[in-house]
């Protein structure tokens, strides 16, 4: 049973306005992000779709995956897609005192050639310290509107590209991973919500 919902309430949006829930929409525009990455064949596939619809997306990277797979990172960048930091270590924000949790991301922005000021904290956990910390160091903390639930093994893919499809809306953050667990139901959702959107005459960027 999730407890975490697909579209994120408005009440937590407003508890935590210094996030980024989502963008003011002005355009139909849709915000893939992809986090957990890079990954060998995953990512190189996630790139290969987007490119097929003219897509730019946000790739929230992991450092320590960045050292595994470096020519991967490089693909991400030369494709012209955004990158954002996902911690070294893919580490819990609520069991890490502040100080060892901003030296992972420090360390993770050291392996980002191209610098980013884009942050998501694994598993949306972070402390309202830790949050106020990595904003004084100039990090925009980046959160959701919408999750797939790509991860979830106990769901089918036909459920993961039902979540997409009904919550999005104009200006919405929509988070897949193109990671090795979720790639199941995120190979089978992603190009499905590329055709269904672009035929609705919605553009797909990447987060700036």
């Amino acid at each position: 049973m999730k407890i975490t919902p697909v579209k994120t309430p408005v009440v937590a949006k407003k508890i935590f306005p210094s996030y980024i829930w989502d963008i003011a929409p002005t355009h139909k525009e849709l915000y893939l992000t992809f986090d957990d990455g890079p990954t060998p064949k995953i990512t190189n596939w996630t790139l290969d779709i987007l490119k097929q619809y003219d897509a730019k997306a946000t790739f929230f990277c992991i450092g320590n995956n960045i050292d595994k797979h470096p020519s991967i990172y490089n693909d991400i960048l030369k494709d012209g897609h955004t990158i954002g930091n996902h911690t070294q270590n893919h580490v819990k924000g609520w069991s890490t005192k502040t100080k060892a949790y901003v030296i992972d991301v420090n360390e993770a922005q050291t392996r980002m050639r191209s610098k980013t000021h884009l942050f998501r904290p694994p598993y949306g956990q972070i402390t309202p310290k830790q949050g106020k910390k990595l904003m004084e160091l100039g990090y925009k903390v980046i959160m959701w509107d919408i999750l797939s639930f790509d991860w979830d093994q106990n769901i089918s893919e036909e459920k993961c590209l039902e979540n997409v499809i009904s919550k999005s809306k104009a200006g919405s953050i929509i988070v897949f991973h193109d990671s090795i667990k979720a790639s199941k139901n995120m190979m089978y959702t992603l190009p499905k919500v590329l055709e269904y959107f672009s035929k609705k005459g919605y553009k797909f960027k990447s987060l700036s």
